[in-house]
């Protein structure tokens, strides 16, 4: 991006990954600020993967530009392209005057093959790979930074629980944040969130986790019931991957030898914020009774799918596993 901006440019972008986020992001600028409005009526090509073969790309790509320096070429769902060899034969004599994106997005082709080793050589190969649950919170601290504006650690919490790792989502609600935050305060808070994403910020699975973490057994069952009255917006199969993290993780920390935060912090690829919860933790949970809810979550997933369920509701089991962690 800093070499785009400027004006640095490649004959060609070979943009690919798991992470559709930031191949959108590349390649929407490229196509907005190379050409301007009027350049681009000429100059500017977009087509589909799933709708032009490769031959048909590159003779595209061998035009002379019309009304500008350059013309780009964007090749949207590059991944639905069957036959990757003419691009040999392109990559020989690639034209100076063109720009050409390839968007190949939820994975990438063989790194192997010479045509990806001679595209890095000329031109630009950027892999988009997909954060990991844990990365998220850095992630959402940095977009907000970048708007001049910081996160509650609770409002973090509630967006990753309820968004995940698509970087796209995640970053088109904390736009729509920004632009209902009150104009006299540069936090967004959970209460923020709760209002215009719906994200409840007292019935959540993080409320879930402190509630067993500190064996608060009122406040557990409060949210367990609230979970099994409002099961779509709180699926046993999105709480319970949670519940297993948090106590994979605590059995971990029963066995580290090295308790100080940074380094519990580097093990479990937690915010060192979150250590003192699991210190906590450890003096409710033993390693033996870890080792057993680790068990019993197990046991509940697949219950959840039919195994020896005996047609018992979700709500009912989730009721159950608190129980039998609480006691």
């Amino acid at each position: 991006m800093s070499d785009l901006r400027r004006k640095a440019y490649k004959p060609i972008y070979f943009l690919m990954g798991e992470e559709a986020y930031y191949i959108d992001q590349i390649s929407d600028y490229i196509q907005a600020s190379v050409l301007d409005e009027s350049q681009r009526e000429f100059d500017l090509t977009i087509v589909y993967g799933k709708d032009a073969d490769l031959t048909t790309i590159i003779n595209a790509a061998k035009r002379y530009p019309m009304m500008s320096p350059y013309q780009v070429v964007i090749v949207k769902e590059a991944q639905s392209i069957k036959d990757w060899d003419p691009m040999q034969y392109y990559l020989s004599n690639p034209s100076q005057s063109t720009i050409l994106v390839f968007a190949y997005k939820y994975g990438s082709p063989d790194k192997r093959k010479k045509w990806v080793l001679d595209i890095s050589k000329i031109g630009v190969v950027f892999e988009s790979e997909k954060l990991r649950d844990y990365e998220m919170g850095a992630w959402i601290n940095a977009y907000a930074r970048n708007k001049n504006v910081t996160v509650d650690v609770k409002a973090i919490q509630m967006l990753t629980e309820f968004l995940g790792t698509n970087l796209s989502k995640v970053a088109n609600e904390l736009d729509k944040l920004l632009l209902t935050k009150p104009s006299n305060t540069s936090i967004i808070t959970p209460e923020q969130v709760e209002k215009n994403i719906g994200i409840s910020k007292d019935f959540n699975v993080f409320e879930l986790q402190d509630a067993l973490i500190e064996r608060n057994v009122l406040k557990a069952n409060r949210i367990i019931r609230y979970f099994a009255d409002n099961k779509k917006n709180n699926p046993l199969v999105m709480v319970l991957p949670q519940l297993f993290g948090l106590f994979s993780n605590l059995m971990i920390f029963h066995y580290l030898k090295d308790r100080s935060q940074v380094a519990v912090a580097s093990e479990l690829k937690i915010n060192p914020f979150f250590v003192k919860k699991y210190e906590m933790a450890a003096k409710n949970y033993g390693a033996w009774k870890t080792m057993n809810i680790i068990s019993w979550i197990r046991e509940t997933d697949a219950r959840s799918k039919g195994v020896d369920s005996n047609g018992v509701e979700d709500g009912e089991l989730m009721k159950e596993l608190i129980f039998k962690i609480l006691h």
